[in-house]
């Protein structure tokens, strides 16, 4: 698991700029038919996964969603696993039975039921809490999420039962297709104040800001206090899933301008900067190589759970 106690600026960039090609590439190969299923990439929201799990301690949990690309390179994961995945391979993270949106590595957990993912934060984080410890959950909603039910009944019961647990809120702006300020009334950072749930919000793409506003929140939670909620108001650069972006081109360009790679590519040296890129593109380039390689999965592998064969 990758662990930072403080702002590193090469390991900043470096984490966030994998992201970046890694999800890049998939968006170049998915014509080809690599891929099963669909996928949704984390484009322009990097400096949120990777500024916040920054903060990780052993032991700590993540919950995703279908957006989970960043946020499983950002705690750690291998590239080679995460394309190996989407291939359908034996070698992939879940040996290939996942796909995009569904995978799990040690105390990562991601789901594409939208909402659905809330609540197993929350019952993971109760058995945190009945462990004692300052073992915490980490749970990566977006906006679009605030329009599921099930939502607000788990942030009742973290409340009442101060769960240990840090909803971060990805605001991208967009529900899909739509925007977020025509199914989103109200704001949304007193969703979870109307549940006395402390909350912060940035609107940045500085991953150093972003990791260092939400210390707080974090110590907050691990005291003991109970849930805390980080709201992030961000911007993904790509389509919803692969192509399905009805948004106008000139509102993405006015938002790049913020990307967050840029950024933090101003504190590097241009040596170090240079040497950053062209390892990571080398990076890339052997993970999905090698994952197109690997053997395919066989469906004959899978059992139910009383072990027989489906």
């Amino acid at each position: 698991m990758h662990t930072m106690s403080r702002p590193d600026h090469v390991s900043f960039y470096r984490r966030m700029l994998q992201i970046r090609r890694f999800e890049e590439t998939v968006l170049d190969l998915f014509p080809r038919g690599l891929f099963y299923g669909t996928t949704h990439t984390y484009v322009g929201q990097e400096a949120n996964a990777v500024g916040v799990l920054a903060w990780l301690r052993e032991g700590d949990i993540v919950v995703s969603n279908h957006r989970c690309h960043g946020h499983f390179l950002a705690y750690g994961g291998s590239m080679h696993a995460l394309a190996a995945e989407l291939m359908g391979r034996s070698t992939g993270i879940c040996g290939g039975r996942g796909g995009s949106q569904h995978i799990q590595w040690r105390d990562f957990y991601a789901n594409g039921i939208l909402g659905g993912t809330v609540p197993l934060a929350a019952g993971m984080a109760s058995t945190e809490k009945l462990k004692g410890g300052d073992g915490m959950v980490f749970s990566f909603i977006g906006d679009g999420t605030l329009g599921e039910g099930v939502v607000y009944e788990t942030l009742n019961i973290a409340a009442l039962w101060a769960l240990p647990i840090l909803f971060i809120v990805e605001n991208n702006r967009y529900a899909q297709s739509t925007p977020t300020r025509l199914n989103l009334s109200g704001e949304i950072p007193d969703r979870f104040k109307a549940f006395g749930i402390p909350v912060e919000s940035i609107d940045s793409t500085d991953v150093v800001e972003i990791h260092e506003t939400v210390e707080p929140m974090l110590e907050y939670v691990r005291g003991r206090n109970g849930p805390a909620a980080f709201v992030v108001h961000t911007y993904r650069f790509a389509p919803h899933s692969k192509g399905d972006d009805s948004r106008d081109p000139e509102e993405i360009a006015s938002y790049r301008t913020k990307d967050p790679l840029p950024i933090q590519a101003e504190r590097l040296e241009e040596a170090t900067r240079r040497e950053v890129q062209e390892s990571v593109e080398t990076e890339v380039a052997a993970a999905f190589k090698q994952a197109e390689s690997d053997p395919v999965a066989d469906p004959a592998s899978l059992t139910s759970p009383l072990g027989t064969s489906r």
